[in-house]
């Protein structure tokens, strides 16, 4: 399973490339606000640092200015995945832009339906977001499990690229149902290193040592 980290923050998407644990990044209009960054600057500046995928979104609501707006982000790098929501608009926009050659990432889906529509317009990325499905008492990774199932019923190409992920249980979980890529904050991902016994493992042996007065260096 590919890692996507989810930020426009440099330096944090610099530490965890640096541990080759960044397969792509997204981003958003959110983030990008957080960053305080202009987006062209600060979206070409991650291209750069990154290989894989960076997921830049338009801002517009209507298909013809959607389009305008993704042609112009994906001038920033060969690497940039155009990110539409997905409306009428955003379907429009992510067949025309995939018939133009170009990763389109089909962003803030929430039903099996709507998963459906974006791979039938070729989107190269679907985004359901599991942690605002929890936030509403649904179980996001039931969505997870159901757009596995049709997108391998069907062979489509499209892959499942889990957002809104708020915990380090919707990243093995994503695992197991066989999401393409998970899309977390840099916090997220590093806690997944994070275990009580580890830490209990290593205060005992760090104590052990000490009594043997031995040095390695």
């Amino acid at each position: 399973m590919k890692f996507f980290v989810d930020t426009a923050e440099i330096d944090a998407i610099a530490e965890l490339n640096d541990l080759g644990m960044v397969d792509g990044v997204t981003t958003n209009p959110s983030l990008i606000l957080k960053s305080g960054r202009d987006i062209l600057d600060v979206t070409k500046e991650i291209c750069d640092l990154v290989e894989g995928p960076v997921s830049a979104e338009v801002v517009a609501t209507e298909a013809d200015d959607m389009i305008a707006e993704g042609r112009k982000l994906a001038e920033i790098a060969p690497n940039i995945a155009v990110k539409v929501p997905l409306t009428w608009a955003g379907l429009k926009t992510c067949k025309t832009l995939t018939d133009e050659g170009r990763m389109v990432n089909v962003t803030l889906c929430f039903s099996a339906n709507q998963a459906l529509l974006a791979a039938k317009a070729g989107a190269t990325f679907i985004s359901p977001f599991i942690g605002r499905l929890d936030d509403i008492h649904l179980d996001g990774m039931d969505l997870i499990a159901d757009i596995r199932t049709i997108y391998d019923n069907f062979g489509f190409e499209t892959q499942i690229l889990a957002a809104s992920i708020r915990s380090v249980n919707h990243v093995s979980d994503c695992a197991r149902i066989g999401a393409d890529v998970i899309t977390a904050p840099p916090g997220v991902i590093k806690k997944l290193a994070d275990h009580p016994l580890t830490d209990k493992g290593l205060e005992a042996f760090l104590s052990d040592w000490a009594k043997t007065g031995q040095k390695i260096l």
